[in-house]
């Protein structure tokens, strides 16, 4: 393949190799001439042919935009499937080769000029980049940490955002105020009226000894199982009720010790209402009337009505501490031997041993709620 007569001297091309620079050109003027690259892939054509600046296919297009973007060009691996004799380079869109050298003609020194500028604005534009890079890469050396840190606070606020970090860190979770003996024995609970339980019941595990040196009563505890009631409570409640000095153990004349196994003097139960009645009926006693509680002195067991223990009596209102007292005094009273009285002068403190659950006033008298048989000690 031979091109046409080229008027003036055809500058040598230099055979010594360098190693490459972005954006410099070889040749006998500065900023002039082919990249060696390109000329050694042009060198030793099979052809023969001398001009390696002979037009080719495939590069009108850069030709006739020297500012095409670089990106349109062939990569690397492009260029090594084709020969000179297939297209070439020039086939297969690479950066067209300046062929404008002295002598080569005014037409083609006119298009190399232009091509020349644009090489020199790309080398000062690559220059200008390198220092930029250099610079950063400088400046990413003395800040790293800083930017390390920057980077992980942005990946930490980015998952923050998501569905997890809805939910409540452990420190933010609300604590449940643990109650005090005190304010459980002064709360209601839930529980119905009508309530009939599977009339099976668990002892309360543990044992209270007798703290004092009177004549001792033992006692085991019974939760009637299904309430949903705090057992450990009412065994607690009847153990520190009992033994108060304003109760059945006035003066030392009595002490109460609450076993676990064993056979008991008597078994303070706990028990829904329904069971509470089948149990009192055993004696020929009825709690159905006014749902109360009852000591069943034909069995072993002292009836508490898990109703009344949950939600009190209109007689006591929200004064539920005392209203528990009062129960348990009331119906061991009984287991005792004692029977139901009433106050006898208006004002007075009604006896534990009034029916208070159902009412504080007879006769015109009004009573005063009392849970205490010795309420002054």
């Amino acid at each position: 393949m031979s091109g046409p007569p080229v008027a003036g001297p055809v500058l040598p091309i230099p055979r010594q190799r360098q190693a490459p620079q972005t954006g410099a050109r070889r040749g006998g003027q500065r900023g002039r001439g082919p990249r060696q690259d390109y000329v050694d892939a042009f060198d030793g054509d099979s052809d023969g042919d001398g001009d390696v600046f002979a037009p080719r296919t495939g590069v009108a297009a850069h030709r006739s935009d020297p500012y095409a973007s670089v990106t349109d060009w062939p990569s690397e691996s492009d260029t090594d499937n084709h020969s000179p004799t297939e297209g070439g380079l020039g086939s297969a869109g690479a950066p067209p080769v300046d062929r404008d050298l002295p002598g080569v003609g005014a037409g083609r020194a006119k298009s190399g000029k232009g091509r020349a500028y644009t090489g020199i604005a790309a080398a000062a534009v690559t220059t200008v980049l390198a220092v930029v890079v250099a610079g950063q890469v400088a400046s990413d050396g003395d800040n790293g940490g800083v930017r390390s840190e920057a980077a992980t606070d942005q990946a930490r606020d980015v998952r923050g955002t998501g569905a997890a970090s809805a939910q409540p860190s452990a420190s933010a979770t609300p604590r449940v105020a643990t109650l005090t003996y005190a304010q459980k024995m002064d709360k209601k609970y839930p529980l119905g009226a009508t309530l009939k339980g599977p009339d099976k019941f668990d002892a309360v595990p543990g044992v209270d000894k007798a703290p004092g040196k009177g004549r001792k009563y033992t006692y085991r505890v019974d939760v009637e199982q299904g309430l949903g009631l705090d057992g450990t409570l009412f065994a607690e409640a009847v153990q520190k009720t009992l033994n108060d000095n304003r109760s059945w153990a006035h003066n030392g004349a009595r002490t109460f010790e609450r076993i676990y196994s064993g056979k008991p003097d008597f078994v303070i139960t706990l028990a829904s209402p329904g069971t509470t009645a089948k149990w009192c009926a055993k004696s020929g006693l009825d709690t159905t009337e006014d749902n109360v509680s009852c000591d069943s002195a034909a069995t072993e067991r002292v009836l508490i009505n898990a109703y009344r223990w949950a939600q009190g009596s209109s007689t006591y209102g929200d004064k539920m501490y005392a209203y528990r007292q009062m129960l348990i005094n009331h119906e061991v009273g009984h287991r005792l031997g004692y029977g139901h009285v009433t106050c006898d002068k208006d004002g007075e403190l009604a006896p534990v041993m009034q029916q208070q659950t159902k009412f504080l006033d007879h006769d015109g008298i009004h009573c005063l709620a009392n849970p205490w048989p010795y309420p002054g000690s």
